[in-house]
């Protein structure tokens, strides 16, 4: 079987399980947006080398998938998903972010030039593609294309979590400069 199936030629796609809808739907510009999201942190992993790191990065990307699949789904069929964001995973995105606040000290800066060091820099690219994607997710909520209350915060906890890993390898960075010069 091809990849190729020239049925998207004109400007159309298909959702999970049935429907065709037009490329620059809101639905399709989200679920591509979440790809693009999923993309990055597979970069970020990529140049990561501690475990745990990795396993909360590709973690995430799994959520991601999961997070697509009801959005590409028809509402009536949102109930057959196998998985779906409830409380859970926010919860184990907040105890990843409580466990990197003690880890690094954070003291709650604000506003930071990106680009320190190659990780930190595809990570703040990661977390600025999730405020577009939660961007995105809010417009379908407010177009009523689909009831979650989980995503929105899921997504916001994201981003509060790419941010403290960015700043956790500036840190990192920063340190293994120091060691360099002694």
């Amino acid at each position: 079987m091809s990849i190729v199936t020239k049925k998207g030629d004109k400007g159309m796609t298909s959702l999970y399980w049935g429907g065709r809808i037009r490329k620059d739907h809101i639905r399709v510009e989200t679920y591509g947006t979440l790809d693009e999201l999923c993309t990055f942190l597979g970069l970020a992993k990529s140049l990561i080398k501690e475990r745990e790191t990795k396993k909360i990065l590709e973690s995430v990307q799994k959520d991601l998938f999961i997070i697509g699949s009801e959005i590409a789904a028809k509402p009536k069929y949102v109930g057959k998903l196998e998985y779906r964001i409830d409380s859970s995973y926010v919860k184990r995105l907040e105890e990843s972010i409580k466990d990197l606040e003690e880890r690094i000290k954070f003291e709650g800066c604000c506003f930071l030039l990106p680009g320190e060091n190659f990780i930190s820099a595809t990570l703040d690219i990661a977390r600025t593609i999730t405020r577009r994607a939660e961007r995105r997710i809010v417009t379908l909520k407010n177009k009523k294309i689909f009831k979650n209350p989980y995503i929105l915060p899921y997504m916001n906890r994201l981003s509060d979590l790419l941010y403290l890993l960015a700043r956790a390898y500036e840190k990192k960075h920063r340190k293994l400069e120091l060691e360099h010069l002694k």
